[in-house]
């Protein structure tokens, strides 16, 4: 460090692109980081050259995605300025995700817009609860059918279930559109529903009011209506000197607006992303924020990093390819100085058995060879196909670990646990009371509802249970639960350490657990990992929230000591692998109707976002790719019927790009098949021939 700017020889490491955007001035500033091109190092340099300019760290708010990325680019800044003597300093900065940002924000200044600040956080799966409660109370989804009337009748009127519900209402409120417009484009079947769904949403965002609870949406909700206050935007708007934003073609409507509001005139607004990888709109993520931010932003630099760290040329040429077809897009062609490398791999298979045989051919190839089975990656556009190389590989007693399933906090048990301390943190969190009652035998909904009226009626005071009679199969819990919610009520718990409050909700569910589901010790050693990590947390409500905001994908995230070294293949959906990359990567089904998925046909901004999400697979390789086409798809197991149908190349695999692959069956034939085929043919032939003489 040379007085206030960072050393030439700190920024050495970086090349033109990466150097100028580390070191850019205070306007709005576009970094469009193409795959594999070094943006959080570019990222953490920025964050750490506007501290050695004088900027105070406790004004930069940095914005990622995930609390991980958040950590990893702070670890770096700190490292970056350790050399003057100022490690540590980025523990100033505002780092986080949207959603946990948002969460700090309004606990601070929500009063403003009159939001208490004791709220709880709803996550996805409570969010669904919570709307099959209100969908329920008002009696939607109840089968009325008159007598007479066929399934099918009944059937077209049936209302949508929760999960669906929540998606419209979600997409609504991210989007900014109406109920009209999302119902007409992304959910037609539900169309008929419109007005029964206007009330549904109604009570649902009453019932959140009620018991002064804030889903996902609601975070990024109240922290726009916040800067739209005039007080709140004000005060808001001193706080921070610079906003830097990570990942932002994940951003939705709601979050670009906050980005406006946050600094109008783009004055210390610096963007990191890539159009090319948005692949989230299923989220309500809008490509648009970053294809149009130099429109909203006038006098944005846009700067490009194009200059990939990850793949070898022979990648990055068909990865070029590919990605050129997309119909909007900032313009950029990735190139690497690792020139030498094999080409990409088209392999042709008669069917998905085929398939899975070279794949598991390959895979051990690879392994003999001396790479590892963890520098392997096998990709796939839907969870299920993967399934007979699933098969394949148990039957081969070859390890994996799949990705892109249940996370760790959606899993029944955990999410019991947690309630306890839900319900004791917000006593009018009628979805956790419900969850937490009816773990007790003989209490059903009826009687799960009019304990909680019981609870509001008395303030949440949890002595007003004491003199409850319960069910008589619940008699001998009863006492112990009532005694367990006033202890974890009581204001002095509120400051004991979390993991001691935890302990206690474990010694009683544990019985709970055992009579309530399979595989119960698995189960309670998860729980007593989650114990663990409770004990880290001084603060009821920060944990609550933490486990909402960055759940843990599984155990392993939570562990202090995970095992590293036990070798495992890795099957991933294409979304759950952005982000990563892996030495050999397989991408299976490259077909249409596969990618792209068959519900994107016919919508230019699906299909273009198919196009992305291809791209994204393909970018995770760093030295060998393969794509895997099955020429044929049985209806049925190939041994069951033989009724199949044929399958045509992705329609991304154009002509042009497919030059830059290597193209060739699984299995080529052995021996000259031609022309012993050819000769077969002419005996044939000749006996037929034969006949008529």
């Amino acid at each position: 460090m040379v007085d206030g700017i960072l050393a030439d020889d700190v920024l050495a490491d970086l090349n033109d692109p990466q150097r100028e955007a580390a070191t850019y001035g205070t306007g709005p500033l576009l970094i469009v980081a193409g795959a594999g091109t070094g943006k959080t190092t570019t990222l953490a340099h920025r964050v750490a050259h506007l501290i050695a300019t004088g900027v105070d760290p406790g004004r930069i708010l940095l914005l990622t995605f995930t609390r991980r990325a958040s950590a990893e680019m702070l670890r770096r800044v700190d490292g970056i300025l350790r050399e003057r003597d100022r490690a540590g300093v980025s523990r100033k900065v505002w780092g986080g995700t949207f959603h946990a940002v948002a969460t700090r924000i309004l606990r601070r200044h929500g009063k403003k817009i009159g939001l208490a600040p004791d709220f709880t956080i709803l996550d996805r799966t409570d969010s669904e609860d919570l709307m099959q409660v209100v969908r329920t109370d008002l009696g939607l989804g109840e089968t009325k059918g008159k007598a007479g009337r066929s399934r099918r009748e009944q059937d077209e009127t049936r209302f949508p279930l929760k999960g669906t519900c929540l998606n419209i209402y979600s997409r609504a409120v991210n989007t900014q559109q109406s109920l009209k417009q999302v119902l007409q484009k992304d959910f037609p079947w539900c169309e008929e529903h419109e007005d029964k769904l206007k009330q549904l949403f109604s009570a649902y965002v009453d019932r959140k009011e009620e018991a002064s609870i804030l889903d996902y949406d609601d975070l990024l909700l109240f922290w726009r209506a916040l800067l739209q206050d005039e007080d709140g935007r004000q005060q808001l708007a001193e706080k921070f000197d610079c906003v830097l934003v990570d990942e932002y073609q994940d951003t939705n409507t709601v979050q670009a607006d906050i980005l406006r509001g946050l600094s109008p005139t783009g004055r210390g607004v610096t963007v990191v992303g890539d159009d090319a990888q948005s692949i989230y709109s299923f989220r309500a993520a809008d490509v648009r924020n970053i294809l149009d931010f130099p429109d909203q932003f006038p006098g944005t630099k846009v700067i490009k990093l194009e200059q990939n760290y990850r793949s070898s040329q022979p990648i990055l040429d068909a990865t070029n390819a590919i990605i050129s077809g997309a119909t909007k897009r900032h313009h950029k062609q990735l190139w690497s100085d690792h020139k030498q490398g094999d080409p990409p791999q088209m392999i042709l298979c008669n069917d998905d058995d085929e398939q899975t045989e070279f794949l598991v051919d390959r895979i051990l190839t690879h392994r003999e060879s001396g790479l590892k089975l963890q520098q392997q990656a096998v990709l796939f556009r839907a969870s299920h196909h993967s399934i007979s190389l699933e098969v394949e590989l148990g039957r081969r007693n070859i390890p994996f670990h799949k990705y892109g399933g249940l996370k760790f906090v959606e899993t029944a048990h955990v999410k019991d646990m947690l309630a306890y301390l839900r319900l004791a943190e917000n006593p009018r969190d009628i979805v956790s009371g419900m969850r937490v009652l009816m773990l007790l035998p003989g209490i059903g909904q009826v009687k799960a509802r009019g304990l909680l009226d019981i609870l509001t009626e008395n303030r949440g005071d949890f002595s007003c249970w004491r003199d409850v009679s319960p069910p008589k199969a619940a008699m001998d819990d009863w006492p112990l639960f009532v005694a367990l919610m006033r202890g974890l009520g009581d204001p002095k718990a509120k400051k004991s350490v979390v993991g001691d409050q935890m302990h206690r909700v474990r010694r009683f569910y544990a019985p709970l657990l055992k009579g309530k589901y399979d595989n119960s010790r698995e189960r309670e050693r998860d729980l007593e990992q989650l114990e663990l990590v409770a004990a880290r947390f001084k603060d009821r409500m920060e944990f609550i929230a933490e486990m909402s905001l960055d759940p843990p994908s599984s155990t392993q995230d939570l562990a202090t000591d995970p095992s590293l070294d036990e070798e495992h293949l890795i099957l991933s959906t294409i979304h759950s692998a952005k982000g990563l990359e892996w030495n050999v990567v397989y991408v299976l089904h490259a077909t249409d109707g596969n990618i792209p998925s068959q519900q994107a046909v016919g919508d230019t901004d699906q299909i273009d976002e198919e196009r992305r999400l291809f791209y994204v697979a393909l970018t995770r390789a760093k030295e060998s790719l393969y794509v895997t086409m099955p020429q044929r798809y049985y209806s049925q197991s190939w041994n069951r019927s033989d009724r199949h149908s044929y399958a045509q190349p992705s329609r991304f695999l154009t002509k042009e790009a497919r030059e830059h692959f290597d193209e060739r069956m699984a299995f080529p034939s052995i021996g000259n098949e031609e022309e012993d085929s050819a000769d077969a043919t002419r005996q044939v032939r000749e006996s037929i021939k034969g006949m008529w003489s």
